[in-house]
């Protein structure tokens, strides 16, 4: 029987899942120390956490029977990929059921920053009614300026178009055909940042977006400019955050993400009135934190029973029968997608893989996505997930209608 960790809060409804499966041994311990961590985790097969517990290379290196670790969520920023992988322990997430969830809290922030909602709250309560302290600015007709079209930044763009705002896009790995057919306009990172009256960031943190968005890009934007982070931190520079703030380039900034977090008390952001916050609430409602758990627990349940592997960070997501299998070819398909992208320029509206041979009756998906890994990561900087790169100032930005054809023939054959 494997043996399972719980160390964060999920839903029961969750928890009711694992422990239905009898072949699986679960065990619920909230709030362990480091230390406690360290002392238990190395009699579990799987551990499935949230954010609050920090999967180390500590962690992971006392964890001598661990299988796999479950984030039921979509940022695995708590745990060390590197390490996980190198001990061949597989890591997945939930990646879809805090979408509407973190987009819904963008655009709170959003109105909240146009309207001055927070702090006119606490004056009416302090006993003052400054009616003219709090003069807010609407939203329709303004422009808004979306970083990153991944799940979220998509549906936060369809929510902005709902407000009757013009919405511009910066994502060097979208298409103006496929930014077309959602209504929007693809720009490039500087004409989005002097052309928008509301800026939002959707991109993970990584090396590369690190201070996506620091001094000179604040030179960019327009006199009195909002800005929204529901991300995560370091993707703004805070320091020239603070700067942009006092001075008025940035008349309001709604963050839900810091660099460090919780923030320091003394914190310089916090002091100023416009400037709204929240303590990391994107994921944070009841339905979405039901949906993150029900999915990694059925993730885990399948990763037991059967040897599924769905929505990892850091490995396939096939059967354990077919990997050795297909691992030779999806080391080919992933050099020849490498190479395919090295021959071109600008954007991309199509990949094609194609197949041949018997291998097409066991996992094609797996060469696809190893065709996908080898051509994006020209661009992603060897990242293991998508994600925005310094070449954010290139041609990409505004992609051309290329289709790229990438035919892969695959015979397999046996040896008599």
């Amino acid at each position: 029987m494997a043996k399972l960790l719980i160390s964060d809060q999920i839903s029961e409804k969750g928890i009711e899942i694992l422990q239905r499966e009898g072949s699986i041994e679960v065990d619920v311990m909230i709030g362990l120390s480091p230390e406690e961590l360290l002392g238990r985790v190395g009699e579990y097969e799987g551990l499935v956490v949230r954010s609050a517990t920090k999967v180390t290379a500590d962690v992971i290196g006392a964890a001598k029977n661990l299988r796999v670790i479950g984030r039921a969520g979509v940022g695995y920023d708590n745990i060390d990929l590197e390490a996980a992988s190198e001990r061949g322990i597989v890591v997945m997430n939930s990646p879809e059921g805090n979408t509407n969830t973190a987009a819904e809290h963008t655009i709170a922030l959003l109105m909240s920053v146009a309207r001055n909602i927070p702090v006119a709250n606490e004056s009416v309560k302090s006993g003052k009614w400054e009616r003219s302290r709090f003069m807010g600015v609407e939203v329709m007709g303004k422009t808004l300026g979306v970083i990153g079209l991944g799940r979220i930044g998509s549906l936060v763009a369809k929510r902005g178009m709902g407000l009757d705002m013009k919405v511009l896009a910066y994502d060097p790995y979208i298409s103006q055909e496929t930014a077309s057919r959602a209504g929007l306009e693809l720009v490039d990172l500087d004409e989005l940042l002097r052309s928008a009256d509301y800026i939002t960031v959707h991109t993970p943190r990584t090396p590369e977006t690190r201070n996506l968005i620091g001094a000179r890009e604040f030179a960019l934007m327009k006199d009195g400019v909002r800005l929204i982070n529901c991300a995560r931190g370091q993707i703004l520079d805070e320091d020239a955050l603070y700067d942009a703030l006092v001075s008025g380039k940035v008349a309001g900034a709604g963050l839900d993400v810091f660099s460090q977090e919780p923030p320091p008390s003394d914190s310089a952001l916090l002091r100023l009135d416009q400037v709204i916050c929240t303590p990391h609430l994107g994921a944070s409602t009841t339905e979405a934190q039901v949906r993150v758990a029900t999915a990694i627990a059925e993730q885990m349940v399948d990763f037991f029973t059967t040897g599924q592997i769905r929505n990892a960070v850091n490995a396939p997501s096939v059967h354990p029968e077919s990997l050795p299998k297909v691992r030779p070819y999806a080391d080919l398909a992933e050099r020849l997608g490498s190479f395919a992208a090295q021959l071109m320029e600008g954007g991309v509206r199509e990949v094609r893989a194609e197949y041949a041979g018997e291998l097409v009756q066991l996992e094609s998906k797996v060469l696809t996505l190893s065709v996908l890994a080898g051509f994006l990561r020209q661009f992603l900087h060897a990242c293991p997930a998508l994600q925005l790169s310094d070449a954010r100032h290139r041609t990409l930005a505004r992609p051309s209608r290329i289709h790229v054809l990438l035919h892969v023939e695959v015979h397999v054959s046996e040896t008599r």
